[in-house]
């Protein structure tokens, strides 16, 4: 199969490549592993980590498209209140990490509207389930992609001037040959007050696997995971009470802090703004990440509200997932212990009445679209990152480092972004890393491997470092960088050129950056401050 441009993962920013190609009058091919387009968004089953602005500005028109989608799909196809409806900021699951929280079905469908006309016209093949399993190259050009399906075995061989990498965890590097880095980078190499004094390439970020629950009348306890007893006496030691608790450590302090836990609180929906600034709204487990609040609906719509469980009980820190022989192991695991994480809340967590056991929490197979009731793939918070012509480091963003100048302001800029450093636990032992940022620039330089001409990253696997992709990965900025990637392939192959012609070459570079601007990509943040 031949396109112009080739999009590998069809994540959150695999599906924003292949609109920003499609858009600019190229062919696309686009492949996902999953039942699902949308990664992050959908088959990880995470509602979007975004900052205070977002309804205002710091995304890209194409970024706004997606979310207005959500709200309107709510408010065309779901039973909402004349008052939820009305809402101009609806919030269906009225969560406190993220202004729009919402099934991840209903991102599946606004995903699939927006791509439904290239894929009618034929301009845009979509290979599902179907994941890389070899390449070849010639010279520092990639020629072709092998893609095997999910569950056959089948190979499709794929092949376009530009192949664009948009898996979880940058599964091309390693198939094209293409330099990266992994895990912790040592101080000495970058800099960075928060990097260890060695390298640390496997020390990275835990992976989880998230679900939803409800809660309604009956019994609905799943059946004793098979490392219940394991994960029920484990305890990091940095943690301060055992995983399977409602005690884990406060992100921003690493204080031990003991969270509630209050199925179907009765909480006006209209009465919650989250803010990431003011906190990270996880006091309350249950509407930390509600995804679907009962009163946004007509009375009897729903039974009980449903929450995403993506909670720091169910980071799994035993191993790394990435450049490992036995990574499908630590993936089973790491199942293991979301399920029992769900046992212990459904058998052993403490109630307010003084009683154990939430036994009323249902396991809601069909939000996650999943067998298992899990979500459909683990959450990948860390990928293989390309060494790149630019790599962001700590020292470009950080409050602390840069003082009241705000983060860099990169002359190359094709987008922007916000979010504080947001590490999670990593597999070496790590607490959280939690630093505060400015709103950041993404510069093109990040985007350019140094040495293959036609491979482009298109989501967390970028120019930054262990440390900086705290804060590139969250969802918009993932959409951005993907959007400006397939922006960048039709681009090059329109006006024969290379990336790095683009980026070297002043006048291609703002001619390129009118072409962003024209497509609705921000370059620079407005004058703001309070952050």
């Amino acid at each position: 199969m031949h396109a112009d441009v080739l999009v590998v993962g069809g994540g959150t920013g695999g599906v924003a490549a292949a609109l920003g190609a499609l858009r600019a009058g190229r062919t696309v091919i686009l492949t996902e592993e999953y039942d699902w387009l949308g990664g992050q968004l959908t088959s990880q089953a995470v509602p979007p980590d975004e900052h205070t602005w977002i309804e205002q500005f710091g995304a890209t028109a194409s970024y706004r498209e997606l979310r207005d989608g959500i709200r309107d799909y709510y408010r065309r196809r779901y039973p909402l209140t004349a008052e939820a409806r009305a809402r101009h900021a609806l919030n269906p699951g009225a969560g406190w990490v993220s202004r729009l929280c919402h099934e991840p079905r209903v991102a599946v469908a606004v995903i699939d509207e927006l791509l439904a006309p290239y894929r009618g016209s034929g301009r845009l093949r979509v290979l599902q389930p179907y994941r890389p399993v070899a390449a070849e190259c010639d010279g520092d050009r990639v020629t072709s992609v092998t893609l095997s399906h999910r569950d056959s075995g089948d190979t499709v061989v794929a092949t376009a001037p530009y192949v664009l990498d948009a898996t979880e965890t940058g599964e091309l590097l390693p198939l094209t040959g293409t330099e990266y880095v992994t895990g912790f980078e040592a101080r000495s190499d970058t800099g960075e007050p928060s990097a260890p004094d060695s390298a640390q390439p496997l020390n990275m970020q835990a992976v989880s696997y998230c679900f939803a629950l409800d809660h309604v009348d009956g019994d609905h306890t799943i059946d004793r995971p098979e490392s219940y007893d394991f994960w029920r006496a484990y305890q990091p030691p940095f943690w301060g009470a055992p995983l399977l608790s409602f005690t884990a450590p406060h992100p921003r302090t690493l204080d031990t802090v003991t969270r509630g836990f209050t199925p179907n609180p009765g909480d006006d929906p209209a009465d919650v703004i989250a803010d990431q600034r003011v906190s990270g709204g996880d006091m309350n487990l249950w509407t930390f990440r509600r995804i679907a609040a009962r009163d946004n609906f007509t009375p009897g719509a729903y039974d009980s509200d449903i929450t995403l469980v993506n909670w720091p009980m169910i980071d799994y820190l035993e191993g790394p997932v990435i450049d490992v022989p036995d990574a499908a192991k630590h993936l089973a695991a790491a199942k293991q212990l979301s399920l029992s994480y769900l046992y212990w809340l459904q058998t052993e967590a403490p109630r307010p009445d003084g009683g154990t056991g939430f036994s009323g929490l249902r396991l809601r197979h069909d939000v996650t679209g999943s067998a298992d009731g899990l979500a459909q793939a683990p959450y990948i918070r860390e990928s293989r990152r390309i060494l790149a012509d630019y790599t962001v480091v700590e020292q470009d963003l950080s409050l602390d480092a840069r003082g009241g100048k705000g983060a860099a302001n990169y002359p190359d800029s094709v987008g922007i972004g916000m979010y504080r450093i947001d590490l999670h636990p990593s597999t070496g032992g790590d607490n959280y890393i939690d630093v505060p940022s400015s709103p950041f620039e993404i510069p093109l330089g990040a985007l350019l491997p140094r040495r293959v001409e036609n491979l482009l990253p298109a989501g967390k696997n970028i120019g930054t470092t262990h440390i900086t992709n705290g804060c590139y990965r969250l969802h918009p900025v993932e959409w951005n960088i993907g959007e400006v990637a397939g922006l960048l392939a039709a681009h090059c192959v329109e006006q024969r050129l290379t990336p790095r012609a683009v980026r070297d070459t002043p006048e291609h570079l703002e001619t390129f950056q009118r072409l962003l601007i024209a497509h609705g990509v921000e370059l620079r943040w407005p004058d703001i401050s309070g952050y």
